[in-house]
């Protein structure tokens, strides 16, 4: 079957398809978009439908619906779980799109919208794909389920809730993403890890009132002095985390992957100057994308306290506030770092200092062998589209379900994405470039009858 002619000659419908289901605004963190949601839902339901799937649901939820969907006749073949969410970030700030996020703008061969690229663009290819095999062969080389959800943007609580009852309708060989990326334009990859993720706030008293700095400066603590010695003692001058046994479960970096990180070939150097830094910074002993994709972190995501309107005002502040995040890799467990994050402030706090450590969320890394049959018929598939196959890589961002679809299922996990690096997910003029999207509905259907 020639699916390159037929993806060509429904090309145009294809695409105004997705400009519908673009143009609702399906924004999971605003509740004033429940309705927008329940409509992308029902919309992302009927294209299934309409696809050739079976037993097509909206599952409600103390949240926003789960979408389900089957094809299941194909005797002795895998089965593979479709992931996916329809949910999509806010678009604030609104000024700084160049066309407004909800009327899909196709310009310089991108399909600009919220949602574009993160990830209902990524997810319609799918739904494609399947439309595409059943209409030209009537049949599915494999067992397909899709499980797409209204909430990935704000942490997948009703998915959690049902997983933890309804994992076992989701039975499969393999679970399949697209929410991820290529490293560059024409370079595909396939991600075999992503940093876990826990975060704390930090808040430190002393005095019980702000003070005046000529009559008590000099004579009492300071809640600034106190929190930003505190905070540098997080690390050591050679950008590692201070805190005693927070590598401690580190896996060490294999040379097979760390041939792999080498085949990204990244430019430190136009990065740099790219940002606008003198110099990049952090563990000495590894390149850019080893740091960021297979090294954990310990960052400061915000600290404040004391004056900080026009002008001087002579204080001595009696509180000052610190906002935490760390992304963990390999075996690193986010209740024991906490902990051990936790045991170190309390040992350095400054005398006269009171700490207070709130505990926030908490997220598993997830890892992947990259050898596994699944992931290597991936790769083979890229090739087979891209003219290049597929690079293995560890993505220093987080998506906890993954993680979780891995431990609950006991189920590998493709994660087989076709954005590109800047796209400007969660950013204004958010798009998803149309080579990809050509590309990976040819990379789709490759894969699922290689399989």
């Amino acid at each position: 079957m020639n699916y390159s002619v037929y993806f060509e000659q429904n090309r145009e419908k294809h695409l105004e398809e997705l400009k519908q289901w673009l143009s609702i605004p399906s924004i999971s963190a605003l509740s004033e978009h429940k309705e927008d949601i329940n409509q992308a839902a029902s919309w992302l339901a009927d294209q299934l439908t309409q696809a050739g799937l079976e037993n097509v649901e909206i599952i409600p939820t103390k949240g926003h619906p789960l979408v389900y969907a089957d094809h299941l006749h194909a005797p002795g073949k895998p089965t593979l779980l479709v992931y996916g969410h329809y949910d999509v970030q806010p678009v604030d700030p609104l000024h700084l799109w160049e066309t407004p996020p909800f009327e899909p703008s196709i310009r310089d061969h991108k399909i600009y919208a919220r949602g574009a690229t993160d990830d209902k663009g990524q997810v319609f290819m799918h739904i494609k794909a399947v439309e595409a095999i059943l209409r030209q062969e009537g049949q599915l080389p494999v067992n397909l389920k899709f499980f797409i959800e209204g909430e990935e943007e704000i942490s997948s609580p009703s998915l959690l809730a049902y997983l933890s009852d309804g994992a076992g309708r989701l039975a499969a060989d393999a679970v399949l993403i697209s929410d991820t990326a290529l490293i560059e334009k024409g370079k595909p990859a396939i991600c075999t890890g992503l940093r876990g993720l826990c975060s704390l706030e930090v808040a430190v008293h002393t005095a019980n009132t702000d003070l005046h700095s000529g009559s008590f400066g000099g004579g009492v603590p300071n809640a600034l002095h106190a929190m930003v010695s505190l905070l540098a003692s997080l690390h050591n001058d050679k950008g590692e985390v201070s805190v005693a046994g927070f590598y401690d479960d580190v896996e060490t970096l294999s040379p097979a992957m760390k041939a792999e990180f080498a085949k990204q070939d990244l430019n430190e150097e136009k990065l740099r100057t790219d940002l606008g830094l003198d110099t990049l910074y952090g563990e000495g002993d590894y390149s850019f994308v080893e740091r960021v994709g297979a090294r954990p972190t310990l960052e400061l995501n915000g600290v404040y306290g004391g004056f900080q309107g026009e002008g001087t005002k002579t204080v001595i502040p009696k509180e000052a506030h610190a906002k935490i995040t760390c992304r963990l890799v390999a075996n690193q467990n986010p209740q024991d770092i906490l902990d051990k994050i936790e045991r170190h402030l309390r040992t350095h706090i400054q005398p006269g200092a009171r700490l207070e450590v709130i505990k926030g969320e908490k997220a598993n890394a997830f890892n992947i062998d990259p050898s596994h049959p699944l992931l290597q018929s991936a790769a083979d598939a890229f090739e087979r589209v891209y003219g290049t196959r597929a690079v293995f890589t560890k993505d220093g961002g987080s998506i906890p379900i993954v993680e979780t679809f891995s431990r609950l299922l006991a189920a590998p996990v493709v994660l087989m994405g076709f954005g590109l690096p800047d796209e400007n997910l969660h950013a204004p003029n958010e798009h998803f470039h149309l080579e990809n999207f050509d590309k990976g509905l040819l990379t789709i259907v490759e894969y699922l009858k290689a399989l």
